[in-house]
């Protein structure tokens, strides 16, 4: 990566003096408009966790397979990180607050027919759908914020609301899960989403302000081709390195892993397409994704940060479900419970950095915070079958949280300083996308780490058929060992690049607006 690129000409950086008839315009319903953009953002993270409490539920009243079950999650992940980087080009050139309502609007259709579907195959389209439809809105909710806020402490407030928001959702998705499916119906986790969607889209319709590209505004449909087949290619490899080896034995952890024929596949064809895309972007007149978005130095800091923390805290949620309900014999919605603090930490701590990002900077916030979420993920590496919950799960999930909160809103900072108006979606975009790309990363590795450990556990140690039913929450915890390890490790890569590569001071973040006057 290079240092800072130099901005497109249309935005002005800190040290350009504007006449004053030409200052940017501020938009007196701005703090409502971040209460919908934010709504919006709450539901597509909420969705994901909801769905993942429903999912036994569903597969049970539609007779889905074990094999086939992974669908539910797959459709949506495959649609949803393929096209993300399309969503942000059509928010730019579209407009980004209409793109941001066809979102919505297509989100909440999809989520109705995934409530009413009486079929396995009409689930899978719907959630494949929901994640057509998110990657439309989610780029185009971060951008419109990014044009909406653009004096110092106001945008550093308004990220405070969307990164605490961003980061505590999952966790408020598993309760919310928890209560909708035990006291009403696993539909309902869908359904919800539809009345939710239609009153943020009513609100959006008078209080948020459009905005959309200038210039050159032609798509780039070679780069829309070769990325949106690349991602997919992508997303699917690590979906199939990490798919259950035998998912009709539900006690077998074994995955298919990285070296399957069809996970190779995969991952050769997603490389053979994306080392194409950049390729064409290179040389295209109008590319969808310009490099210079990426290759700027705090910019690509960022989006690798959010790499490595999406596949890192995977760990976290996914193996302290496990450990939760299967080793402390929690039921799902206390569990979800369980989670609670961890959104709480999110957002308490998020007003606070919010307040100190313009005083002292991104990286200021982001070392410490990452090094706290190291220290938290490790400490899980210690939990047995008595830890208790309060003097060690609990701690460590606080300073996660508060490490966490201290990352998300510098880093969303930072990977949208400096941008021009003109690429202020695909900049969103590549932000969405690296989250994605981690998340799926770290499914496939993490889930792979845990079943071999897993397996090695009970091969060393299982002598009988009795043996292996009594070792197996032993072995869960070997697994989970390992997993939360590597989770730190992950994390640990995303400290290293905040501390080498991110370089931008407290005056290149707050007094920079990331895109020119909103409307």
């Amino acid at each position: 990566m290079s240092d800072a690129v130099p901005p497109t000409p249309a935005a002005p950086t800190a040290r350009t003096t504007q006449p004053a008839d030409t200052a940017p315009e501020v938009d007196p319903r701005r703090w409502w408009a971040l209460a919908v953009i934010a709504a919006a953002q709450l539901m597509i993270v909420l969705d994901a966790s909801i769905v993942n409490i429903a999912l036994p539920s569903a597969q049970q009243d539609l007779g889905i397979s074990n094999a086939d079950r992974q669908w539910v999650v797959t459709a949506y992940t495959l649609a949803f990180g393929a096209l993300l980087l399309l969503g942000g080009r059509i928010a730019d050139y579209t407009g980004r607050k209409r793109t941001f309502l066809i979102g919505l609007g297509g989100f909440a259709a999809a989520s109705a027919i995934g409530g009413l579907a009486p079929t396995a195959e009409l689930l899978f389209a719907a959630r494949a759908l929901q994640g057509a439809f998110a990657a439309l809105m989610a780029p185009a909710a971060l951008s419109l914020l990014t044009v909406t806020f653009t004096e110092p402490r106001e945008r550093a407030k308004a990220f405070g609301v969307f990164g605490a928001l961003s980061g505590g959702g999952a966790a408020i998705g598993l309760i919310v899960g928890g209560v909708l499916t035990e006291f009403t119906s696993w539909r309902w986790c869908l359904g919800v989403n539809v009345p939710v969607a239609m009153l943020v889209a009513l609100a959006a319709v008078r209080l948020v302000r459009e905005s959309k590209a200038p210039g050159d505004t032609r798509y780039d449909v070679p780069g829309v081709l070769l990325a949106t087949t690349g991602l997919f290619s992508l997303v699917y490899g690590f979906t199939e390195a990490a798919k259950a080896a035998n998912p009709d034995n539900p006690q077998d952890t074994a995955v298919q892993g990285w070296t399957d024929p069809k996970t190779l596949a995969w991952l050769v064809a997603a490389l053979v397409l994306l080392v194409a895309f950049v390729a064409w972007e290179r040389r295209a007149k109008n590319p969808m994704l310009p490099l210079r978005v990426v290759l700027d130095r705090n910019r690509g800091g960022s989006y690798l940060v959010f790499l490595f923390v999406g596949a890192g805290l995977f760990a976290m949620f996914l193996f302290l479900t496990y450990y939760f309900q299967l080793n402390l014999g929690y039921s799902p919605l206390r569990a979800g419970f369980a989670f609670l603090p961890f959104s709480v930490g999110i957002i308490l701590t998020a007003g606070a950095v919010a307040q100190l990002l313009p005083r002292v900077g991104p990286k200021a916030l982001m070392v410490p915070g990452l090094a706290l979420a190291v220290t938290g993920m490790l400490m899980l590496t210690q939990v047995e079958a008595d830890t208790s919950y309060v003097a060690w799960v609990l701690p460590s999930m606080l300073l996660m949280s508060i490490g966490m909160a201290c990352v998300f809103i510098p880093a969303s900072s930072t990977a949208l300083v400096n941008v021009g108006e003109h690429d202020a979606g695909i900049a969103s975009a590549v932000l969405n996308t690296s989250q994605q790309i981690g998340g799926s990363l770290g499914t496939a590795l993490l889930n792979t780490l845990f079943a071999g450990a897993v397996t090695a556990y009970l091969a060393d140690n299982v002598r009988s058929p009795e043996d292996a039913r009594t070792m197996a929450p032993d072995a869960f915890l070997s697994g989970y060992h390992v997993a939360f390890f590597w989770g730190a490790v992950l994390l640990g890569v995303a400290l290293l690049v905040a501390l080498f590569v991110i370089n931008a001071r407290k005056q290149d973040v707050p007094s920079e607006p990331a895109v020119g006057a909103a409307g």
